[in-house]
């Protein structure tokens, strides 16, 4: 019973408490909630309960929650690198493109012949891969770090090199989607931004300029005021003296 314990204690501070529940469920069989409904199949993963599958009737249980979308691929168990990167880290595992998505294995996907030519393998099960990767599964990165390899984790890297478990954020800014943080920065700047009029009499312009102050960069722009417009038909004309042709 002790060395369980250890062992379980061990998996438990090298990865998140929910991926190996996640590595190790049931999906893609029918819901017993709602047997009776159709697409009832459990394809989905709540990281915060961190229990078994359950499907999309299922959901209003995990209001606010963190959930992942388990995928089929060649009858294997996948899951979206945009979904689960935001939670841990999957450096060293190769990633594959299906239906014009980027999409990670869960699990070993043991090869038993390798074919000519092949440089590279899956440290854990031998499956071929790409020079720059180690593994083919987030599975067997965690055989790789079960044999002690340091260098592995599954701890998100922050800002200035902070460790979050599990997908913690930074920072409030950090979570912000790109174009909120952009609507923001442009209204900040639209805000700073102030028109006036100053005098140069004090530098021998002697005319007025328009000065354009920005709250963000701090820096002036001087461009000429618009001159007065002269109204023609209300001036006097004078005819100009009448020159004789010389003879």
């Amino acid at each position: 019973m002790g060395p369980m314990i250890r062992i379980e204690e061990e998996e438990d501070y090298m990865s998140p408490p929910w991926l190996m529940p996640m590595l190790r469920g049931s999906y893609f069989v029918p819901c017993s909630i709602h047997a009776d409904s159709n697409k009832n199949e459990c394809n989905l993963f709540c990281l915060d309960c961190a229990g078994t599958a359950f499907c999309s009737y299922c959901m209003v249980k995990h209001k606010d929650h963190r959930v992942v979308q388990i995928r089929r691929s060649s009858y294997h168990n996948v899951v979206r690198v945009n979904e689960i990167q935001k939670y841990i880290d999957i450096t060293c595992v190769q990633t594959y493109i299906i239906n014009s998505a980027k999409i990670v294995f869960l699990n070993e996907r043991p090869q038993p012949r390798i074919g000519k030519g092949v440089t590279n393998t899956c440290e854990i099960c031998c499956r071929s891969l790409l020079d720059s990767f180690r593994f083919c599964s987030l599975g067997c990165k965690l055989g790789g770090m079960k044999r002690g390899d340091q260098s592995l984790t599954f701890s998100v890297r922050g800002k200035h090199g902070r460790e979050y478990q599990g997908g913690g954020s930074e920072s409030d800014e950090a979570t912000t989607p790109t174009k909120m943080r952009k609507t923001n920065a442009f209204n900040r700047l639209m805000s700073g931004l102030s028109i006036s009029t100053v005098r140069f009499d004090d530098y021998g312009l002697g005319s007025d300029y328009r000065c354009l102050s920005s709250g963000e960069e701090g820096g002036l722009s001087f461009s000429p005021g618009t001159p007065p417009i002269y109204n023609h038909r209300n001036s006097s004309r004078r005819k100009g003296i009448p020159h004789r042709a010389p003879f």
